[in-house]
């Protein structure tokens, strides 16, 4: 077949095929025409594979026969004005390659991959067409550069004019210059594709015309294009090994967490099948890391992270989220990395780090020089990859103070912003945060309160939805312990009913996308009744709930019901949620000196009977200031014994003011109210 003819059997496809969309392209004055691979290929097979294995010969002949075949069907003849070219973007291919086995066999081949945005560059405009006017007396005229179908470089003028076949002097005409718009970017592998123990492979990608800024960094997506090699890294006497690059076709920019065509008829069919079991929700629960013994609310709180709760966008534009974040505190040996890194393995998106080799750019994003163009480029970090997955930390006790102030923002607005280097960008980082660390102290000591055993702040701990304590405590039930673990080893371990690994991750996947509960009226009142009753409570006494706990209830019920497949949340699930929310304000929330529940331990990291103890503290200094210009810590130790304040909650409270900027001390040991 002729290139005429290819070009003609094109023209034939879209006039039978595809002329809804030529006039809307034609109304819109489009520049891209999309054409779905499979589509044209059952019309015509020899088209088809020719596109595939000769896309830089075949895709100029469509493009230019699809704008000849435009400026025929425009009426008005307006298209012809306002674009100058169309272009012929291809989907849909038949066969996905892994960046992992991109090799020289795809060199100038039309390929289809999947992989996430790690960093782009600002928006250029690439200089397509240079004119040159010959400075010759006899002839001044002025020409395009390179020549239609000529391969001249557009930086070099040609030596003889092209018009009157003399030589002379070329000037550039700078006014009459053809720009189209450009942009390069960096895609990596997808974190669920990487073997265990490699690095990701990444690959350049350039996108031209309309269709940069399609995708950003962050973004999951499918891109069509042409591999090609770095021509201009050719040098002689160098080792002629070169790099590649895609240049992109089309770009789709993948929403959801996971595409329903992963899943075969006989998976859904299983997976509704499990759903109507009344025990579903406990058999999801024993499914994660059913080689850990025991520690069923952590396990429970797991998998209500991964379900997650319902994101809903308000009628200002705001949007609250649905994700549920946990935190596990607890001694060491109790399995806690072991759990997330069941947590990584089963979630439909996951991306799993460590505290203690986590910076702040490494978890929301950075701004980074490019090596070949010395132009700074925009990376997204581990919460940003983890958009609309699960975003796990371990050791988050370990990373430093000023990168844990990174996660603040991702933990509720759900977005990363950056300002840096002339860069000013808000990334998505919808994602569910599981994070665990261990105690201050190396163990967890339940004498002393929440803020005295977590090496975290209260902004970062108001912001997880469920917090437990995992407690080692030598009890009766070591002997079943160490069986469960010695069978684990020894291979006999048997657990019945319970969802394999692949089918859970599936089962998740699907609930998902696919499961938006919404809550029933009865629900509603149980969780009415329950925050206006423990309000109630709380009049004149610590405070026993917020509103961030009924909103942490609602996200709760809602995964309790996604876990059953059910589009309502109903009193059952409102129920559980309770449950679990209560156990966690009974473990975290309790103030050791009064007994009581109080959930400022959380949200500032001072129980009621602490804030009354640093107000008592300051009234004192302020009285024992104005007697003598200055208050001395013995003078403030003992009037504070008198009021049933000790030693060491008092010297404890002063370096606290200091820090808090309440209090200076004006002298040694002497201390003034600022």
């Amino acid at each position: 077949m002729q290139s005429a003819d290819y070009a003609t059997v094109f023209r034939d496809f879209v006039l039978t095929r595809e002329m809804k969309q030529l006039n809307e392209v034609i109304a819109k004055k489009k520049k891209s025409f999309f054409v779905n691979f499979l589509d044209l290929y059952f019309y015509n097979q020899a088209l088809g594979a020719k596109l595939i294995n000769e896309p830089m010969e075949v895709l100029p002949l469509l493009e230019d026969e699809l704008y000849r075949l435009i400026i025929e069907k425009d009426i008005t003849g307006t298209y012809k004005d306002a674009v100058a070219k169309t272009h012929v973007r291809v989907k849909s291919l038949p066969e996905l390659v892994p960046l992992r086995k991109i090799k020289s066999e795809h060199q100038n081949k039309l390929i289809q991959i999947e992989a996430i945005v790690v960093k782009s560059t600002a928006v250029k405009q690439k200089l397509v067409k240079a004119v040159y006017k010959h400075e010759h007396l006899d002839c001044g005229q002025e020409f395009q550069w390179p020549l239609q179908g000529d391969v001249g470089d557009i930086y070099d003028p040609p030596s003889i004019c092209p018009l009157c076949g003399r030589s002379g002097r070329f000037r550039l005409v700078k006014k009459k210059l053809q720009f189209i718009d450009w942009q390069k970017a960096v895609v990596q592998e997808r974190p669920e594709e990487l073997p265990p123990g490699q690095l990701p492979r990444t690959l350049e990608v350039v996108l031209e015309d309309d269709i940069v800024d399609t995708a950003r960094p962050g973004d999951r997506v499918r891109i069509v294009g042409v591999l090609e090699a770095k021509t201009e890294q050719m040098k002689r006497g160098s080792v002629p090994v070169l790099d590649s690059y895609l240049k992109v076709n089309s770009v789709e920019v993948l929403q959801k967490a996971f595409e329903d065509e992963e899943l075969t008829e006989e998976e859904k069919m299983k997976i509704q099948e499990l759903s109507k079991d009344p025990w579903i929700a406990d058999i999801i629960v024993k499914s994660i890391a059913p080689s850990i013994y025991d520690r069923w609310e952590v396990k429970e709180a797991v998998a209500l992270a991964l379900f997650g709760g319902v994101p809903k966008i308000n009628l200002d534009g705001t949007r609250i989220r649905g994700d549920t974040h946990v935190l596990f505190i607890g001694d060491p040996g109790l399995a806690k990395s072991q759990i997330l890194q069941f947590v990584a393995k089963v979630a439909p998106r996951a991306v799993y780090t460590t505290g203690k080799g986590s910076t702040a750019a490494g978890l929301t994003a950075a701004v980074v020089k490019d090596k070949e163009t010395q132009e700074y480029m925009l990376e997204a970090g581990a919460l940003v990859l983890a958009d609309e997955g699960v975003a796990v930390i371990d050791e988050i006790d370990k990373m430093r103070e000023e990168d844990r102030v990174a996660i603040h923002e991702a933990m509720e607005q759900q977005t990363v912003s950056i300002a840096k280097a002339g860069i000013v960008a808000k990334l998505n980082a919808r994602a569910t945060i599981i994070a665990a660390g261990n105690p201050k102290l190396g163990r967890y000591i339940p004498e002393k309160g929440l803020a005295e055993n977590i090496n975290l702040p209260p902004t970062i701990l108001s912001r997880f939805d469920l917090i437990f304590i995992l407690i080692d405590a030598p009890g009766k039930d070591d002997e079943n312990m160490a069986m469960h673990i010695l069978n684990v080893h020894g291979g006999s371990l048997k657990v019945t009913r319970i969802i394999d690994p692949d089918l859970l991750k599936k089962y998740i996947a699907y609930a998902r996308r696919h499961v938006a509960p919404k809550l029933t009226e009865e629900a509603k009142k149980l969780l009415l009744d329950f925050f206006v009753e423990m309000r109630k409570k709380s009049v004149g006494s610590p405070v026993l709930i917020t509103p961030r706990q009924l909103e942490a209830l609602v996200r709760i019920s809602e995964a309790y019901a996604r876990m059953r497949l059910s589009d309502k949340v109903e009193v059952q699930d409102a129920e559980r949620a309770i449950n679990i929310v209560r156990l966690f304000l009974e473990s975290v929330s309790i103030d050791v000196a009064s007994g009581k529940v109080d959930v400022d331990i959380v949200l500032t990291g001072k129980s009621k009977t602490d804030r009354e103890k640093m107000e008592r503290v300051l009234e004192i200094i302020d009285m024992l200031e104005k007697e003598g210009g200055c208050a001395k810590d013995k003078d403030i130790i003992l009037e504070a014994e008198k009021n049933g304040i000790d030693r060491y909650t008092v010297m404890k409270m002063l370096g606290q003011l200091r820090k808090a900027g309440l209090i200076v001390e004006k002298d040694q040991n002497c201390y003034k109210k600022i």
